[in-house]
């Protein structure tokens, strides 16, 4: 049998041990150390502004930013219910009361008009949303300027859920720098990768500071050990920081290389009926963290389930969308705004291997599975 073509595995670019070794060498294992304040500095000058935490994943940011905007037991936050459960999950964590809303079908992200309706609904019964958790959707951005203008308009908090965008970019600016907060992840699986690990974004640097103060068990500065505060063990390791040193360096080669599989996907399958892909549009530039499409039965007579199973069996790996948060057993009672986008979205969408070690050979490998499928 073939060699196993992975979705999204991982991609070292070869300085990774230098950094590594270094934390060996001082013995700085744990999570301080020169490795993680460079990984830090290194995100920050990538983003062009503001500050950053780095710590050990973006579940962990998301719900370090849900504790500085003060969400606790009873409070409404309103969030993207096309993603994946991390997005929401940590609003549970606090107490917090979800609710979902629906996609819009240029980008998939979270439809600004959907968001509106859930946004009045909560100040007609009294409750202001603590915060708005939007997602840039497999690499691509989401309405911006729709979004921060309700933002504004209604006086809430924005979170960028930034796990899958790092390096992509709205007008110019990268996602992840819009809202009161960004959450990066660098999950084996993502752009860049830390083994696990995250990073929380803000402009505000008191904001950070506290969120690492938080994230190494809200120790006080005393003689002894003293806590005024809960705190978390949310630090990233000077280890896995240095995997991320090595890791910045060739971000802009990863995004280079997901989008130029993203181009070919898009040129060898175009002709194929009822296949449409996630496309940008004239704001947009996506990391193209992963290749998505949806399928039309009615005019391909090809389901995901028909593809995924296809490509399985010729040892390639490929996943549907993901289930929308709003039908999930576990948000069953979750209040949820909009129409069917996102849910016929996952009916019918699926995501393409689109690793950044992905060779020439192995993309053909994928086109002609998919080819013989349609004919």
């Amino acid at each position: 049998m073939e060699k196993k073509i992975w979705l999204s595995p991982p991609h070292m670019g070869g300085t990774e041990m230098t950094y590594i070794q270094q934390a060996f060498e001082t013995n700085w294992i744990a999570p301080i150390g020169a490795n993680v304040a460079a990984f830090e500095k290194q995100i920050e000058e990538f983003i062009g502004f503001g500050h950053v935490a780095a710590l050990s994943s973006g579940t962990a940011a998301l719900h370090l930013a849900l504790i500085m905007l003060g969400v606790g037991k009873g409070d409404v936050v309103i969030c993207q219910s096309l993603t994946f459960a991390a997005s929401a999950n940590p609003i549970i964590y606090q107490g917090g009361i979800p609710i979902f809303v629906d996609s819009e079908p240029v980008t998939w992200n979270i439809c600004p008009d959907a968001l509106e309706h859930a946004i009045r609904h909560c100040f007609n019964k009294g409750k202001r949303p603590k915060a708005i958790i939007i997602v840039h959707l497999y690499g691509m951005p989401a309405r911006m300027d729709e979004i921060l203008a309700l933002c504004n308009r209604y006086d809430i908090p924005l979170i960028e859920d930034a796990a899958e965008a790092l390096g992509s970019e709205y007008n110019g600016q990268k996602a992840g720098s819009f809202g009161a907060f960004g959450i990066f992840s660098f999950n084996g699986n993502k752009i860049i990768t830390t083994s696990g690990g995250g990073a929380l974004w803000s402009a505000d640097r008191k904001l950070i500071e506290k969120t690492k103060f938080l994230a190494a068990q809200a120790r006080d500065p005393a003689p002894y050990y003293e806590h005024s505060a809960t705190g978390y063990n949310y630090g990233l390791s000077n280890i896995c920081a240095g995997i991320g040193r090595g890791q910045m360096q060739v971000l802009e080669t990863r995004i280079a290389q997901r989008r130029a599989i993203y181009d070919f996907y898009q040129k060898a399958l175009q002709n194929l009926p009822g296949l449409s892909f996630q496309n940008e549009f004239a704001e947009c530039f996506s990391n193209r963290w992963l290749t998505a499409l949806s399928i039309d039965f009615q005019q391909s007579e090809i389901s995901p389930q028909m593809l995924i199973a296809e490509l399985e069996s010729r040892n390639i790996e490929s996943r549907h969308l993901w289930k929308p948060m709003h039908l999930q057993p576990v948000f069953k009672d979750a209040l949820y705004f909009g129409g069917t986008v996102a849910e016929q979205l996952f009916q019918t969408g699926i995501c393409l291997p689109s690793g950044s070690s992905l060779l020439p050979g192995d993309l053909e490998r994928v086109r002609g599975a998919i080819s013989n499928l349609f004919t």
